[in-house]
């Protein structure tokens, strides 16, 4: 099939050339390769956790959690590990099977690398996948995780190249390629994507694309996140980007990477039902569920797993599960509502 293959050649002008494709001949296409590489009636469920909160050392001007601007974000320690296992517990009796540990750090400091080797050691140790976002990585903290058992590290490329100096000048783009290679270099998993409606013109949506796709290996999970809008950050006031050019990005996602989780994630809590399936239509097939991600609102977890039965879905089960445990799960996502005061923003 035409655009199924993994590729990391892609030019500009193809993705362009994606994007401005009739909408129906895009979706339709982005649909047909996530049938010949998925289950189009699965979606994976990832619970995000904030595991250290706020007085963050950067200047990402989408994010509450910086130190640099003044928002209602009460600043929390590290979290005791467990207070973070119980969540992780919680979260796979909601149907999690990924659980994700978030802090608000440029880089993890050696004197945290204990505490934070233990919480993948226990929560792993539940049955959960396990992934981390902690900033930069130096090879060898990214070795020190891999051997803790941790499965994934989230460190996303936010946007493109050219549009990066806009957003962030803490850290440059190639700090978080050189973050990607050594959590390759390592032997994890990366989940890595970007931030739309930041802002940025279309060429930086096609270029955050490319650079994806074109990395040696592709991310096996790639979050597309619709810009959140904090008060007090300075993107609080951009224009909100068409929900059509969302989907647009959704669908082009799955074409460039077919072989990638594509996961619906932050912003959800401003589409409607019906804007949500249709991503799930262009190819995303992994959603972050619990009522905040990190800092920002989330859907209710209720609500999500009432969409996907209505949908005729099913979230993705994974090998270790029994089919029992797996119906007692999922029975109790539908049932219960995730109140939790520890889900946080993502």
């Amino acid at each position: 099939m035409e655009f199924a293959a993994v590729r990391h050649d892609w030019t500009h002008q193809q993705v362009k050339a994606l994007f401005e494709m009739p909408f129906n001949d895009l979706l339709f296409k982005a649909a047909s390769v996530h049938r010949a590489n998925f289950n189009p009636n699965e979606v994976q469920i990832s619970t995000l956790l904030s595991i250290k909160t706020g007085a963050c050392p950067e200047d990402c001007k989408y994010c509450p959690q910086s130190g640099h601007y003044k928002t209602d974000l009460e600043r929390e320690r590290l979290l005791e590990v467990e207070k973070v296992v119980e969540q992780a517990r919680l979260a796979k009796q909601k149907g999690a099977t990924r659980f994700c540990m978030g802090a608000a750090w440029s880089d993890p400091k050696d004197r945290d690398m204990p505490y934070i080797s233990q919480m993948v050691k226990e929560v792993k140790e539940l049955g959960l996948e396990t992934c981390m976002t902690l900033g930069m990585l130096d090879n060898q903290k990214a070795h020190a995780l891999r051997d803790a058992g941790l499965d994934y590290y989230n460190h996303n490329l936010d946007t493109s190249p050219e549009y990066y100096e806009q957003i962030i000048t803490t850290r440059t783009f190639q700090d978080r390629l050189d973050t990607i290679g050594n959590v390759r270099d390592a032997g994890m998993k990366v989940c890595s994507g970007g931030i739309v409606g930041m802002g940025e013109q279309a060429a930086d949506r096609f270029g955050l694309l490319m650079q994806l796709a074109n990395l040696p290996q592709q991310p096996e999970s790639v979050p597309i996140n619709m810009l959140v809008k904090v008060k007090g950050t300075p993107m609080e006031n951009v224009d909100d980007l068409d929900q059509f050019e969302f989907i647009r990005t959704i669908a082009a996602a799955r074409i460039m990477m077919p072989h990638s989780y594509v996961r619906l994630s932050a912003g959800r809590n401003a589409m409607n039902e019906q804007m949500q399936s249709m991503c799930f239509f262009a190819g995303a097939n992994s959603i972050f569920y619990g009522d905040k991600l990190l800092t920002t609102e989330n859907p209710e977890a209720d609500a999500d797993m009432k969409l996907i039965k209505k949908l005729g879905m099913n979230p993705e089960k994974r090998h270790d599960y029994s089919d029992e445990a797996y119906e007692a799960s999922l029975s109790s996502a539908v049932a219960d509502k995730a109140t939790s005061e520890m889900f946080y923003e993502a």
